[in-house]
């Protein structure tokens, strides 16, 4: 939605509210468009030379913690509450973002009986939220407030409830839905067709060493753990804010490639976890089919095999995430980063030589791209980076590219069938609309 102003998006949270907070006191829209004016003026000023990003959550000090869980975990959050409140304007806002990094923390925001907005505290242990959503851990917290507001840009507002990313204001456009073609449409198939090799190796794997072990069972979370670690090789570049592309193509014809490289390693490292993966699942069963046949002892050995794959497990983790950041690191130089379809990077800094263009590309606005949801547009209106990526990948059919913006937007391209077809406002993070569906992923 074009020419949107804060106003909109205080009345999508207003309507959000009414349906999902049951008992719990409604603000006023007033009450809303003020706190959303606020941060969007907030997101244009600066403090010591540096723009404002800042999370805040709307909570009730009188009723913080409204139902509280059976089980409370050690990491989960807590609220600080400062001697007196302080009134929310954009100069506290300035001030106090130098205190509340977002990776870590969140400011408590509330309003008094006259609608007025104040600031009453702060809230810890945001990292885990964040890391849940970047695909850095395997389990979620839950969440403070009736929602959160972040500030991440010049005018950029992102609207969260629990784990539902509900909308992003982006300076006059209102973005109520991201595409997740990861996970489904022609974008989903292409990057799953990408990790044949993973499949292949993990069902030798199996047939190995677990032949009691079905692959049928095991192939969902293969395809996910390869989209989960594109997504996160995304996020990575996205966070350098620097912009940059990435290139998944099965030869090297019309490129120019600055530095060539061969890096396996994070394809390996999948491998290797999801063989770890698979070994700590079989010993754990093992373990509890054991207790449940009333054994009343336990074979010193089950256990260090549980104990060994666990820890490989973890291991091939962190080798992962560090691939993904070596990677990531690459996009920083001008140029494509260019990958084979077995996720080995071949070379970065590469320029894409294809000159010849599309008269028209088309937009979808769905992740399966049908004939319904495509809008032409005319590839001469986009810069030099997305007019190269759009060249390359109309004369390579089966090729797949992906430009970041220095704003970290990203746009996908793949010529399918006889279009060029351009994806945007691509979700990337593991935003979920509700908690049967964090369970799912565990």
């Amino acid at each position: 939605m074009e020419n949107s102003r804060p106003m909109d998006l205080a009345v999508l949270v207003e309507n959000k509210l009414k349906l999902t907070r049951g008992r719990l006191p409604v603000p006023e829209i007033k009450v809303l468009e003020d706190l959303f004016d606020c941060l969007f003026y907030s997101s244009m000023c600066k403090e010591e030379s540096d723009l404002i990003k800042v999370t805040i959550t709307f909570i009730d000090p009188q009723n913080p913690d409204p139902k509280p869980p059976k089980h409370i975990v050690p990491e989960r959050w807590s609220c600080i509450p400062f001697e007196t409140h302080i009134p929310m304007n954009t100069k506290a806002l300035a001030k106090l973002s130098k205190a509340a990094d977002p990776s870590s923390s969140s400011l408590a925001v509330y309003y008094g009986e006259k609608g007025e907005l104040y600031i009453w505290g702060m809230i810890d242990q945001a990292m885990h939220y964040q890391n849940f959503l970047n695909y850095e851990s395997d389990t979620d917290s839950e969440q403070p407030g009736l929602f959160q507001v972040s500030v991440s840009d010049i005018g950029t507002l992102y609207v969260l409830f629990d784990y539902e990313l509900l909308a992003t204001l982006k300076q006059n456009v209102l973005v109520k839905r991201y595409l997740d073609v990861l996970t489904i449409g022609p974008i989903s198939k292409i990057l799953k067709r990408n990790a044949e090799f993973l499949k292949v190796a993990m069902r030798e794997y199996l047939h190995k060493t677990h032949p009691s072990e079905q692959y049928g069972d095991w192939e969902e979370y293969l395809d996910g753990l390869w989209i989960q670690t594109f997504s996160r090789l995304l996020l990575k570049i996205q966070n350098y804010q620097h912009g940059g592309a990435i290139l998944i193509a099965d030869d090297s014809a019309d490129l120019d490639v600055k530095y060539r490289i061969h890096y396996e390693r994070l394809t390996l490292a999948m491998i290797a976890h999801a063989k770890s993966a698979i070994d700590n699942f079989v010993s754990e069963g093992t373990i509890d089919g054991q207790f449940e046949i009333g054994r009343r002892s336990i074979s010193r050995r089950l256990y260090q095999l549980e104990t060994q794959s666990f820890n490989a497990k973890k291991g091939t983790g962190d080798e992962i995430k560090g691939a993904i950041s070596f990677i990531a690191s690459q996009s920083c130089v001008d140029g494509v980063v260019l990958f084979n379809r077995n996720m080995v990077t071949n070379g970065f800094g590469a320029v894409l030589r294809a000159k010849k263009m599309p008269r028209k590309i088309f937009f979808s606005s769905t992740a399966t791209a049908t004939p319904k949801s495509l809008k032409p547009y005319d590839p001469r209106h986009y810069g030099t980076r997305h007019r190269s990526m759009i060249a390359y990948c109309w004369n390579h059919p089966g090729s797949l590219g992906l430009v970041i913006s220095q704003d970290g937007d990203i746009r996908a391209f793949s010529k399918i069938e006889d279009k060029l077809i351009m994806w945007e406002n691509i979700k990337t993070q593991q935003y979920m609309t509700n908690k049967a569906q964090r369970q799912k992923s565990l």
